[in-house]
């Protein structure tokens, strides 16, 4: 089986955010996978998204990162606007004899300078680049036996794959150090993605990780649709009888609705 797997990692805190799993390399894999990343950014602050020379990626990224506006007051639909400080930066290599010759970086929305300005502010080097996400694909390959390449363990469904992924990508961010973050210019500590992204103080043990019970989301009650129900108070009109014709109609054995 060839499967295609995204992932998104966020530089300053190496925390692997988002990872999807497909048959396919289509749009769709591109929108499930900035869909998550969607859900993980704070709405309308400056985001730099860095990619590869898939033309899916800028459109994907596009409807990901939009907001509603309504331009008049009343009926009418929202208008979806793109994040005023929303940037796409593209990082094209071209190989020879498995050998990057030539690396091409572009920008497919916003400007140059200001995706510099959060590159540097990330701590993502001098030039726009893709080096973190391959070191995150490294990883995950060294260390799910599926992605090995020429081993005997292939994967021949995409659950076991999936499953696989999340196992790994949560005990990267709660239960490995990470020896970057632990310089002296990063975090200066040790310390794991998740605790640079402050989303816990400690490290996680994986028996720790795999005994966490999630809580459940607020149940909020549906709306209901149709006519309200009325009130106790409100009398209520009693049904009139049959007529005689519709009784002669039920006794025959022919269904119809006695309404008189």
């Amino acid at each position: 089986m060839v499967a295609w797997m995204g992932l998104a990692i966020m530089v300053k805190t190496r925390l692997w955010l988002a990872g999807t799993v497909s048959l396919t390399r289509d749009r769709v894999l591109a929108d499930r996978i900035l869909q998550q990343v969607r859900r993980c950014a704070e709405p309308l602050k400056a985001l730099l998204v860095l990619t590869d020379g898939w033309a899916a990626y800028p459109g994907s990224i596009k409807r990901a990162f939009r907001e509603k506006v309504k331009d008049t007051p009343g009926r009418g639909r929202a208008r979806l606007c793109l994040w005023p400080d929303l940037h796409i930066g593209t990082v094209i290599k071209r190989t020879q004899k498995k050998r990057v010759v030539e690396v091409t970086r572009t920008m497919s929305h916003g400007s140059q300078e200001e995706a510099e300005r959060l590159l540097q502010q990330s701590q993502g080097g001098s030039v726009l680049n893709t080096a973190f996400i391959e070191r995150l694909n490294a990883t995950m390959r060294q260390r799910l036996a599926t992605l090995t390449r020429k081993c005997r363990q292939g994967a021949r469904r995409l659950r076991p794959l999936e499953t696989g992924m999340y196992l790994l990508g949560t005990t990267y961010n709660l239960c490995w150090p990470h020896h970057e973050l632990c310089k002296l210019t990063h975090e200066g500590r040790v310390c794991t993605p998740a605790m640079a992204a402050g989303l816990t103080d400690h490290i996680w043990s994986v028996s720790e990780l795999l005994h966490y019970k999630v809580a459940p989301t607020p149940w909020v009650e549906p709306k209901r649709r149709g006519r309200q129900k009325k009130d106790a108070q409100t009398p209520v009109l009693a049904r009139k009888q049959p007529s005689n014709r519709a009784l002669v109609r039920l006794r025959k054995g022919v269904l119809c609705s006695a309404t008189g």
